[in-house]
């Protein structure tokens, strides 16, 4: 009994503790994201390898969120965003932050406890996440909707975020300043609206905890797949057999389109589970396919379809 109530009480303190810091510890981004084995950052948040996140780009919104759906992650596609470069697309690894309206005496706690963490307690808080940035990070805000006094960045933290992470935003509220912004070379960001004021009656609460973006929820190390249809977050651990998976549907697809304008087959039997005729051409196909235009390696491709049953 005594090593229950002790055990109870150490769990309680670690969470007490957990609660009072602004920025996630190790130990928790590693709990959250568990299910990942490969290398972490400095921070415990899982590194997704540079080429996955180059992969990621040219997989489909629909065909990443269909994966994530079958893998039982129903809720990680969030849509109706305006974006700096809407021809573009973004993917890299998270770090969160959420904001929260003004309450000054939370405030103070956030400030003094930012100071124990070595923190610049000179200016704004809200320059805090972005000065942990790493190459390959998108910098995900949570501030709840709001636009006019919520304009998270301008052109100079813009011009910051990209020094530090070379990548660019997603933020659940509003930007300032966005010609400056659009002067970045190589940056990019999806948010709610834009505003000329600046930021008032909002506070930095927590970086790299769970955080909501609309209908999703984020977890810091989390990779997020953007361009003009939306943004996928994607659990670290599921990220290279999400691309995998998706690389090869798009080559069902490449052989499908090209067989129904031959003529070869109809449009149900392409649309609909392959014959085992089907599936002989298919292969056949891929043997002849160069290995230089294939989006995956031969070895990847061969591995897949080990396990596969299409």
């Amino acid at each position: 009994m005594k090593k229950i109530i002790l055990a109870t009480l150490s769990l309680f303190t670690f969470y007490a503790v957990q609660a009072q810091e602004v920025a996630a510890t190790q130990e928790y981004i590693k709990m959250l994201t568990s299910k990942w084995t490969g290398e972490r950052l400095e921070d415990g948040r899982p590194k997704v390898s540079d080429a996955l996140l180059q992969r990621l780009k040219k997989i489909r919104i629909e065909e990443a969120w269909g994966f994530l759906r079958n893998k039982g992650f129903n809720n990680q596609h969030e849509g109706n965003w305006q974006i700096i470069h809407p021809n573009d697309v973004m993917t890299g690894r998270v770090l969160t932050a959420q904001y929260m309206p003004l309450r000054p005496d939370y405030q103070q706690v956030i400030k003094k406890q930012g100071g124990l963490e070595k923190r610049d307690t000179i200016g704004g808080s809200n320059s805090w996440p972005i000065e942990i940035l790493k190459p390959g990070d998108v910098y995900v805000a949570d501030g709840y909707g709001r636009i006019v006094d919520g304009t998270l960045i301008g052109s100079n933290l813009g011009n910051a975020i990209y020094a530090n992470s070379k990548n660019g935003v997603v933020f659940d509220g509003g930007i300032r300043d966005l010609g400056g912004l659009l002067e970045i070379e190589g940056f990019n960001g999806w948010y709610r609206g834009e505003d000329p004021s600046y930021l008032q009656q909002e506070m930095l609460t927590t970086i790299n905890m769970p955080i909501r973006i609309g209908r999703t929820t984020v977890l810091p190390g989390d990779v997020v797949l953007a361009n003009r249809h939306g943004t996928i977050f994607i659990p670290a651990h599921l990220v290279d057999e999400l691309v995998i998976s998706s690389e090869f549907v798009a080559l069902q697809d490449e052989f499908g389109f090209q067989r129904l304008r031959e003529k070869k087959y109809l449009a149900g039997q392409i649309d609909s589970k392959w014959t085992n005729e089907i599936k002989t051409d298919f292969k056949d196909w891929l043997q002849k396919y160069a290995d230089s235009k294939l989006p995956m390696t031969r070895k990847e491709l061969n591995d897949y379809l080990k396990t596969k049953d299409f």
